[in-house]
């Protein structure tokens, strides 16, 4: 298979993009953006000074008032443009996601697909969450209506495992709702957010400053949701992380929508079908190389599906072929970062320390090409029961647990009542009253039936509960509840 080509081998010095221009940073604190897969430095991005966030928030709160009159028309015009932008850069928008996390080009291509969604469910939402609602005579001469108006300007943080996805799932809906942004991207991947921004520049009919973008992490993201002109934040990545936002958002009585972590099962029944499971089991826990919320991380293994999939799993987990993304004969790529690399690391200690079996060991792979890179190979720990900490904390990485249960009310059981985050979880089952059961009975937003993960199209929220969800939307379509105030009218004439 072909190996595509680097976009750049060097992206030089990231800018800001503030109203509308590409700003060269006076700040004298500068970060390293290193290519996963090669461990090779591609840019450099500094973190921006007070004036810097200043400028950004006022020009942001500017375009709020000229948006904000801009026709619904016309904004679903831009914004249908927009999608043709991401058509047009997608290929390069795939190779910059590839080279900048590490991901495969498949992954990547699958990505750039969803963000192209969340674009034209943000069209669709434009019309049907803006346009209100109306009763004439709800009383005698008595008529009473509900607008919706947009909040203001927002701070919209992504995280390093899907830096264009999570801006995706906010900005579009954000812009849709009449709201200008600025963005925070992580510190591992802002290439991403510097391509997405070059393709949103070439759209005409946006106001400047309507979307905004300035590097630094945690202590700039204080400043920006802290200051009055700011309404509120939308972010996706840890549970700790989004708890302290969501603290300080209601310390100072603004919006918050914050995504965090999962710990995700995949019960298998013995009815299973066993060639669909393993396969399935490859992209649960594999796909990004195991860094997403929606990934799979303990197998609940029923009866005798445990023997019939188990080494099935282990040689097909084994024969996965790792590399630089770019090869599209590429399976697994490596992890965004180093540290994220070593957290996973100990994550695996950890669980031999407790008492698991290590059946399929990635911790010391070899990748030629890659030697500098933070490649992990699949990993799979046996003999997990669900009060160890490995069964309980989201691992991040490509690392499966196997359980055995009794059945499916253990399964459940399980799931509900030994770890605080529920977030999602599958069955395989061919038995439609089993997966009616398991759907109802399991404590979790996001549910799939014989899929090992249960991605919401982008008109449908992502359902997380309990410790992976807090606020009051969960991203996607829902995030236009984010970014709206209700206005209801009386009207007596």
């Amino acid at each position: 298979m072909a190996v595509l080509p680097e976009v750049e081998k060097h992206y030089g010095r990231l800018k800001f993009f503030i109203n509308g221009n590409w700003i060269d940073s006076a700040s004298d604190q500068i970060y390293e953006d290193v290519n996963p897969a090669t461990g090779e430095m591609i840019a450099e991005f500094p973190s921006a000074t007070d004036s810097e966030i200043e400028e950004a928030i006022q020009t942001a709160q500017a375009a709020f008032e000229k948006w904000r009159e801009v026709p619904l028309r016309d904004k679903a015009r831009y914004l249908f443009d927009l999608r043709g932008k991401f058509e047009e850069h997608y290929d390069r928008l795939c190779r910059v996601l590839v080279q900048d996390h590490g991901r495969t080009i498949g992954e990547a291509r699958g990505t750039l697909r969803r963000c192209i969604e969340n674009i034209e469910s943000a069209c669709s939402a434009l019309l049907l969450l803006t346009k209100g609602e109306y009763v004439t005579e709800l009383a005698r001469g008595l008529d009473q209506a509900l607008y919706w108006e947009p909040r203001g300007v927002f701070l919209i943080i992504t995280p390093n495992n899907i830096p264009m996805h999570a801006w995706s799932s906010f900005v579009p809906y954000a812009i849709a709702s009449g709201c200008p942004v600025i963005v925070s991207p992580s510190k591992n991947d802002p290439v991403c957010l510097d391509a997405i921004f070059r393709v949103t520049a070439e759209v005409e009919g946006f106001p400047p400053g309507l979307m905004n973008l300035v590097y630094g992490g945690s202590n700039v993201n204080q400043k920006i949701l802290s200051h009055p002109l700011v309404k509120g934040v939308g972010f996706i990545g840890s549970t700790p992380v989004g708890k302290e936002l969501f603290a300080l958002a209601g310390k100072l009585g603004k919006e918050a929508s914050i995504n965090g972590n999962g710990k995700n099962h995949v019960v298998i029944m013995p009815d299973c079908n066993v060639e669909a499971v393993v396969d399935g089991l490859l992209r649960g826990c594999y796909g990004m190389a195991g860094q997403r919320c929606l990934g799979t991380d303990n197998l609940l293994f029923g009866g005798k599906a445990y023997d019939e999939v188990k080494d099935k799993f282990i040689q097909a987990s084994a024969d996965m072929k790792l590399g630089y993304g770019l090869d599209e004969a590429t399976q697994l790529g490596p992890l965004v970062s180093e540290s994220g690399k070593q957290k996973v690391i100990d994550f695996i200690e950890a669980g031999l320390k407790e008492g698991a079996q290590i059946v399929n060991d990635g911790r010391g792979v070899k990748v030629e090409g890659g030697e500098k890179g933070f490649f992990l190979g699949p990993t799979i720990l046996d003999n997990v029961n669900p009060d160890m900490h490995v069964a309980r904390v989201e691992a991040f990485g490509p690392v499966a647990n196997l359980m055995r249960v009794r059945d499916l009310d253990e399964a459940l059981e399980w799931i509900n009542t030994k770890d605080s985050y529920g977030h999602s979880a599958c069955i395989f089952t061919p038995d439609g009253a089993t997966a009616r059961r398991f759907m109802k009975k399991a404590d979790v937003g996001n549910i799939g039936i014989n899929v090992p993960v249960p991605q919401p199209y982008a008109f449908f929220p992502l359902g997380s509960k309990n410790e992976s969800a807090l606020g009051v939307a969960k991203s996607r379509i829902d995030s236009m509840r984010l970014f709206l105030d209700q206005k209801t009218v009386t009207e007596r004439w």
